[in-house]
């Protein structure tokens, strides 16, 4: 039986792995800013990593979305901190979101349950 989660993060891992050996120092430098815009600072990372999700859901990367609910989860983030945070996406976005929000809840579940 397949497991999403561990899908997502293997898939993600492995590319990443091919995109930083190909020694990009432009994608190296982008990949260093997002990790050094998500550590913690004047707000903590579950927060930064509340609103990447809202910036997700937003921008309609479902990637995204998976990526920041897998580090909200990580960081214990409530379910009802991401429905929460869910709904401002969805409200800014408008209904165009709404097939996102299908997803990130079933990913939510996944996570959940430890499917990942």
């Amino acid at each position: 039986m397949s497991n999403p989660v561990e899908e997502f993060n293997s898939y993600r891992s492995k590319m990443n792995e091919k995109l930083l050996a190909d020694n990009n120092k432009i994608i190296k430098r982008i990949f260093n800013l997002d990790s050094n815009a998500f550590a913690k600072g004047a707000l903590d990372v579950k927060t930064k990593e509340l609103l990447g999700l809202v910036s997700s859901a937003v921008l309609r990367c479902d990637d995204c979305v998976k990526y920041h609910l897998q580090s909200c989860h990580e960081h214990g983030a409530s379910k009802e901190e991401i429905m929460e945070t869910l709904s401002i996406a969805t409200l800014v976005g408008g209904t165009i979101v709404i097939p996102h929000l299908r997803k990130a809840y079933e990913y939510w579940e996944q996570l959940e349950h430890g499917e990942g």
